[in-house]
């Protein structure tokens, strides 16, 4: 069936919510406005506030990591936000961003400061800032974050008492060029009593402040109609519409973005504005504000959020315009006087870029008004593989990708950022383990704590989330006609980088770095012979008839007693033979076998107690304990090895094909990818490497 042009725009028709946008483009009088304002005084919140609620207003969730308690702030990480810009792994710079807003929202001092995100490449910097920004445009549409500003209409109003604005057209309304807060019309010598009396009726917490003035544009406007009207502020307001302001970055509305440019082409009217020569004409001055556009970043971002995208590669003139607006809240266009503003200062730089303004004595000033934050790169394994994932999931990507290759590439990275530890007995990779959340004999949460502690550049030096994301790319496209990848794949790729990595220039780091690679292989070694080992093993009558063998065994070891053998029918000895081979896959040494067994059968008797029956799966060490034994006792007679000269019967084929069914079914291997498996396992048995 084929649809018509028609019937898709009505589809679409339906689809609309318009009262939902009359709600965004609500229209009213300034006194609608205050009872607005007097029943939700939230709106008239300046920019810190409004930033501060909005990344609140998501929820926190609190968790421990090595004894130190944590704060998630679900803004940065709720993924059904933003999914493409979710941030993991990066609480702690998080809650310091969070704590900045906090004493900002407060006036506690750092809203006259310049935030400046520092770090090196890939950080996620600008995602933090991105993410801000977006976040701001979603909650300045919802009524939680509702904010209003307000236009003026300079004709003539013939009957104040008949006056209805609604009837005016809307080309003759000039909107402020600044979207200021309507509460600045009240004059400042009237606030102190206008704020007294609106705020006895108001909680402690919701207290309105008005702070700064009306913009040039505003200000003639208000000035010459007070002219007018001889005064009488009342009919000037009849002259305003206040309406509900909705941010957007690319509308030009609260959000403003600078980056660096040439040199030649750029000047300071970018950030302040300039003046439209056409309407000297008009207006006959250059210093008229309607002759002027304030349309540089600084106004358009007012009441909400600026970026300085990579900040400290400005010129120096335009750090200057800095000091002024952090401090003082205030920009100078050229040809009028300083301008109040309401936003959010925020860039971002790396450390080269970083380390020339703290060796610059000339700008000592602005290092002065500027809170760094510093952003390293994930230092946890389990979030940096949490990036990929959501980069290289099956919605973006059709060619499969085998289990472990992401996690791989993440460990590299991570081992790249990390430095090495000064305990002897403990390797970069299990350091790495640690800040993942395993436990290691003869290391506590306290030794994580020390370990973070006396690395003070952890993070902030290694390979960039992006060179990996590039990689793994390189190698979705190279493999696409085989349909999948895995891990050598994406090391091989990873490594052949190396020699044209722009940002490695010494020898030894790139030599450092392919030996992490050689240490990630290995890893990745142990993990397939363990993957396949527990496919082979993964025969639940064959581990409950071993188990049951073994416990018959063991409680007749204890109880000093002799064991019926099932198929003689004769009783003999406990069979020392067969509990060893089992005990020994988990380290039991001969001095503790006593133990471990009257552990086992005390375990079994507390059970029998509780009316529970025992299972094997409850106990972690003896569960493992039996899938090795399994699985040594299985793989002569898969003949596994076969693979490898490729001389495989019917009956070991079959078994083969259940083990690869097993890892299809139960570990998220496709056909290609448990073959490739099982014969590099193959591969390992062959060589007589069955080290674990």
């Amino acid at each position: 069936m084929t649809l018509s042009g028609f019937e898709l725009m009505k589809m679409i028709g339906e689809q609309q919510d318009r009262r939902r946008f009359q709600q965004l483009n609500w229209r009213g009088t300034f006194s609608e406005y205050l009872d607005i304002v007097v029943r939700n005084p939230r709106v008239a919140r300046n920019a810190f506030q409004r930033v501060y609620d909005m990344i609140m207003s998501y929820g926190t969730e609190e968790f421990i990591d090595a004894k130190k308690r944590l704060i998630r702030y679900k803004f940065f990480s709720d993924e059904s936000f933003d999914g493409d810009d979710a941030i993991f792994g990066l609480e702690i710079p998080l809650m310091r961003l969070v704590n900045f807003f906090k004493g900002a929202a407060r006036g506690y001092g750092t809203e006259k400061r310049v935030l400046l995100l520092h770090g090196p490449v890939g950080s996620s910097k600008s995602t933090i800032v991105r993410r801000l920004k977006r976040g701001l445009e979603h909650y300045s549409r919802t009524e939680e974050g509702a904010l209003y500003t307000y236009d003026w209409y300079p004709g003539v109003i013939e009957n104040h008492d008949t006056f209805d604005w609604r009837q005016v057209p809307e080309a003759e309304w000039e909107k402020c060029p600044m979207h200021e807060e309507p509460l600045h019309l009240i004059p400042r010598e009237l606030r102190t009593t206008f704020i007294e009396r609106l705020n006895e009726t108001l909680e402690p917490d919701h207290q309105i402040r008005i702070e700064g003035d009306l913009c040039p544009v505003c200000r003639f406007h208000f000035r010459e109609l007070m002219q007018r009207y001889d005064g009488d502020w009342l009919k000037v307001m009849n002259h305003v519409r206040v309406r509900r302001l909705v941010f957007s970055e690319q509308d030009r509305i609260g959000i403003g973005t600078f980056q660096p440019k040439d040199e030649k082409n750029q000047d300071s009217t970018e950030l302040t504005g300039d003046i439209n020569y056409r309407k000297i004409a008009i207006y006959g001055s250059d210093s008229d504000p309607r002759a002027f556009n304030f349309d540089g970043e600084f106004n358009i971002a007012n009441r909400g959020i600026i970026e300085f995208v990579e900040m400290l590669k400005l010129d120096v003139a335009f750090l200057y315009d800095l000091l002024g607006a952090s401090q003082e809240h205030r920009i100078k266009s050229k040809k009028f006087a300083q301008t109040d503003i309401d936003e959010v200062i925020i860039g971002h730089t790396n450390e080269p870029e970083y380390r020339r303004l703290e060796n610059n004595e000339f700008m000592e000033a602005l290092k002065d008004r500027t809170v760094r934050i510093d952003i390293p790169y994930v230092t946890r394994l389990r979030d940096e593989v949490r990036i990929y994932e959501r980069d290289f999931n099956k919605k973006k990507v059709r060619v499969h990708i085998a289990p472990h290759t992401l996690e791989m590439a993440a460990m590299w990275a991570v081992l790249t950022r990390l430095e090495e530890p000064k305990k002897p007995n403990l390797t970069l990779l299990q350091k790495l383990k640690l800040y993942n959340g395993k436990t290691l004999p003869g290391f506590t949460e306290d030794n994580i704590k020390e370990l973070r502690k006396e690395a003070v550049r952890e993070g902030m030096e290694g390979i960039s989330p992006r060179y990996i994301q590039d990689k793994i790319s390189n190698a979705l496209v190279s493999n696409q006609e085989e349909g999948y990848i895995n891990p050598f794949m994406v090391l091989n790729e990873l490594e052949s980088g190396l020699k044209n990595h722009a940002l490695i220039t010494d020898e030894e780091q790139r030599k450092r770095y392919r030996d992490l690679l050689a240490i990630v292989r290995e890893e990745y070694t142990e993990i397939v012979k363990n993957e396949v080992q527990r496919a082979i093993s993964a025969d639940e009558e064959a581990i409950k008839r071993l188990c049951a063998n073994y416990i018959d065994n063991i409680k007749a070891y204890t109880q000093r007693e002799k064991v019926r053998n099932r198929y003689t029918g004769q009783y003999e000895e406990p069979d020392e033979r067969l509990m060893r081979s089992i005990e020994e896959k988990i380290d039991i040494p001969e001095s503790r076998k006593d133990d471990f067994r009257r552990e086992i059968m005390n375990y079994i008797g507390a059970l029998a107690i509780e009316g529970k029956t025992f299972d094997y799966r409850t106990n972690e060490r003896l569960h493992k304990a039996l899938e090795l034994k399994l699985f040594e006792d299985q793989k002569d007679s898969i003949k596994l090895t076969s693979l490898v000269s490729r001389v495989i019967d019917r009956d070991t084929q079959e078994k083969i094909d259940v083990v690869k069914a097993r890892l299809i079914r139960d570990f998220g291997y496709n056909e290609q990818s448990a073959t490739d498996v099982l014969n590099y396992v193959a591969s390992i048995f062959a060589r007589g490497d069955t080290r674990r």
